[in-house]
């Protein structure tokens, strides 16, 4: 991760980073009631009370201890919430009582003494020094800003599983349900290659996983234009999808008739009538957004109709790839993210139909590849040969190098601008069914 290059810390736009960074968190805080400050939502992550202070935390981990040499501010705090947890089932989830965790404001007043801590740091202190493993292009300085902004999304999920009650609804909360059903189809991508990951001198920062470039050879293949939508994949359900073990690997099997899943995680059902389990409102099913879905179960109506998922290098080829043979760093070319390219940035908090952002579309004419929803690859998650550990953080990456992850690429609606770069890799258990994340199929071209 060493790699000498030209100053890449700004210290006016790393300032206002953190800034607007802390400012959305305290937002998303913001959300709930005080009565819920210690709720769990999902069983296979801390309560509420731990995030708040597992961001302030990290941040002087990682920037002041780690990287500076600094003495901590409380180190009793640090250590309680220096980590969260990723069990593979509620059995494996470490149980802590309520009467562990400190008061909010506890929590509160150290989270604001933190972020003075590390103002202070990014205003004065050598936050980018050459050749220090962890200041190194200011390496420290993105991991705590970007760390924060992946952990938003984690908020939002989470609080997903909230009940209403427990939440207050902000006024810009509103659903765009209306929107044309496309017609099924695939669009065919000749054989070429995809270029995954990117050298340090390339982007300012990167996360390990993501380091050094690696280059693949794309045989041709055919994927769907679109993300598969409620509508379809609510046939799957009336087929009977969820109750035929042909379609479900042995392992996958396991996990929905233990956990009795029989539907999508994000939908409900009233007698005959489907609805979809939005963050602030039950809304009849939208047909036209795109489903979430665990690996598991994607994978099984991907059998069904006789498809598969894409690899993490198809996924590339189908979103950065050109008819030329050049690569664009974003599906839609070379300008930057902004609003009209697709569901992401916190623009909406579910959701919208599929096609939505035209403006988004790739070079081949294949829809919402960044925004409105991860998406899930066959891929299994491990490191690019050449594969270091960062010094800020090293076990970001490596701790999950267990087969037991798959990639998942893109952007849901509570992905940070920030973070949509070709190079971008996330990953998830297959049976993890919280998460925002979106699938297509593919085929091999005959």
């Amino acid at each position: 991760m060493n790699d000498t290059g030209p100053q890449v810390v700004d210290r006016d736009e790393s300032i206002n980073w953190f800034r607007e960074t802390r400012r959305r968190t305290a937002g998303l805080f913001g959300l709930l009631i005080p009565e819920a400050y210690y709720d769990q939502p999902i069983p296979l992550r801390h309560p509420v009370v731990f995030y708040e202070g597992h961001i302030p935390a990290f941040s002087v981990n990682t920037l002041l201890k780690r990287g500076l040499g600094r003495q901590g501010l409380d180190d009793d705090l640090e250590l309680l919430f220096a980590r969260g947890i990723d069990p593979e089932d509620r059995s494996s989830a470490a149980d802590v009582a309520i009467a562990s965790w400190p008061s909010r404001d506890t929590v509160r007043r150290y989270a604001d003494r933190a972020d003075e801590a590390i103002l202070d740091a990014l205003k004065y202190a050598p936050v980018e020094q050459d050749g220090h493993p962890v200041l190194h292009r200011g390496q420290a300085v993105f991991t705590l800003i970007e760390h924060e902004e992946l952990h938003q999304e984690t908020l939002a999920y989470m609080w997903h599983r909230l009940p209403r009650s427990r939440k207050q609804r902000p006024a810009t909360a509103v659903a765009v349900t209306a929107g044309v059903l496309p017609e099924s189809g695939q669009v065919a991508i000749p054989s070429g290659r995809a270029t995954l990951g990117a050298m340090l001198d390339e982007i300012p920062f990167g996360w390990d996983n993501e380091f050094p470039r690696l280059s693949r050879d794309v045989p041709a293949f055919a994927i769907d234009t679109h993300n598969v939508t409620n509508r379809q994949f609510l046939e799957f359900v009336t087929a009977g999808g969820y109750t035929n073990p042909d379609l479900w690997s042995e392992t996958d099997w396991a996990w929905r008739t233990a956990a009795g899943v029989e539907h999508p995680p994000f939908w409900s059902r009233s007698g005959e009538d489907w609805f979809w389990r939005g963050m602030f409102e039950l809304i009849p099913l939208p047909l036209a957004w795109p489903v979430y879905v665990s690996h598991a179960e994607a994978s099984a109506y991907a059998r069904w109709k006789g498809l598969r998922l894409p690899t993490e290098a198809e996924f590339h080829r189908a979103a950065f790839g050109t008819p030329e043979g050049i690569e664009r760093s974003y599906p839609w070319g070379e300008a930057q993210p902004d609003p009209t390219r697709g569901n992401f940035g916190f623009q909406h908090w579910e959701p919208v139909p599929v096609g939505f952002y035209p403006a988004g579309v790739s070079a081949w004419g294949v829809h919402d590849l960044v925004g409105n929803g991860w998406e899930w690859t066959s891929t299994v998650f491990e490191g690019f040969p050449g594969f270091s550990p960062m010094a800020s953080y090293p076990e970001y990456s490596a701790d999950f190098f267990d087969g037991q992850h798959y990639v998942i690429k893109g952007a849901s609606p509570v992905t940070a601008s920030g973070l949509v770069r070709r190079s971008l890799r996330n990953w998830f258990r297959p049976h993890y069914p919280y998460v925002y994340v979106a699938f297509r199929c593919v085929r091999a071209s005959d």
